[in-house]
């Protein structure tokens, strides 16, 4: 039996969408195989905690904890941080550094998809279509009209480096422009100011599946709000269809463009990635390598249609990190 270390929580805004995530992993681990610990990761602390809800620290020396007098070490983790510290490369190097198994990607494949514009730049020389960007440091003067000059309105403001879409505006006219930026620079300091793309949104979930690179069965977004929000998200302001109606034709080309994503980032473990069709081709909008666990998700949603039950798919990315 191995000890798997369930992380969850995190130091962002994520951090209740993280520890619904990690607590569904911890009820969906095959108990014939793995004794899981469910760890939070806080800003305040990290702690070990049981079932009776009693904590135990971390020794962060070793990743260990001790219970009872009885040292407790881990043979590998799950990660289910979303945002920081565990999708942007510091645990995933902090373990490698440990010399302990993680379930998600390396620590630079996690820090350059965590920055949405540095993750574009990289991709842009494949061929990878993008929507037309504008990037804001914090500080800089803003500069209304070179931005609506360059990605038109409607348009949207994100923080550079957040998920869960917290921050994010749509904007509709100039006037809105600062007001976004204000909004966005409270989740970061960095920017992103992207051209609205009309058309059909889908959520490609691609894995390394018993060691095969593996396209879940593809799904439509259609959110009640103005775009996929934190609401159409979390609170069921949206249609999510799996599979997608979309033809066989857009599907074939998603696909291949999620793989080749993954490929050419050199990835591993869990990936979701999101995609807006115009005149039939699909333009990249952002790379998530923690992506929701919850059973609202969309990657579990995902693996359902596949075939892959839950058990099955955090028991595969065990397997995986531990024979990596």
């Amino acid at each position: 039996m191995k000890n798997i270390a369930i992380i969850m929580g995190g130091y962002s805004s994520e951090f209740k969408i993280s520890l619904i995530s990690g607590n569904v992993v911890y009820h969906n681990l095959d108990a014939s195989k793995y004794i899981p610990f469910r760890i939070h990761i806080l800003k305040e602390k990290w702690v070990f905690v049981d079932d009776t809800e009693t904590e135990f620290p971390i020794d962060k020396n070793d990743f260990s904890t001790t219970v009872n007098g009885k040292k407790i070490t881990f043979d590998a983790v799950f990660n289910a941080i979303h945002g920081t510290p565990g999708e942007d490369g510091l645990m995933q190097a902090y373990f490698e550094l440990l010399g302990i198994p993680q379930t998600s990607c390396g620590y630079y494949q996690a820090a350059l998809t965590f920055n949405k514009r540095d993750v574009l730049s990289v991709l842009k020389p494949y061929g990878i279509q993008t929507a037309i960007s504008y990037y804001l440091n914090k500080g800089e003067a803003i500069d209304t009209e070179a931005i609506v000059n360059k990605v038109g309105l409607p348009c949207f403001v994100k923080p550079n480096k957040s998920g869960s879409s917290f921050g994010i505006s749509k904007v509709k006219t100039a006037a809105e422009l600062p007001i976004a930026i204000e909004m966005a620079y409270k989740e970061d300091s960095e920017i992103i100011i992207e051209s609205f793309l009309d058309g059909t949104e889908v959520s490609v979930g691609v894995i390394n599946y018993q060691g095969a690179v593996t396209v879940l069965p593809i799904t439509e977004i259609v959110s009640e709000n103005d775009f996929f929000d934190y609401e159409a998200k979390y609170l069921g302001k949206s249609k999510e269809i799996t599979p997608a109606r979309i033809s066989e034709e857009m599907t074939q080309k998603v696909s291949d463009v999620a793989k080749r994503v993954y490929q050419i980032l050199k990835m591993s473990g869990f990936s979701r990635s999101e995609y807006i069709f115009v005149n039939n081709e699909p333009h990249l909008l952002e790379v998530n390598t923690i992506p929701g666990l919850t059973t609202e998700s969309l990657l579990p949603q995902q693996a359902k249609a596949a075939g892959i039950s839950l058990v099955d798919l955090f028991s595969n990315a065990i397997a995986l990190a531990l024979n990596s």
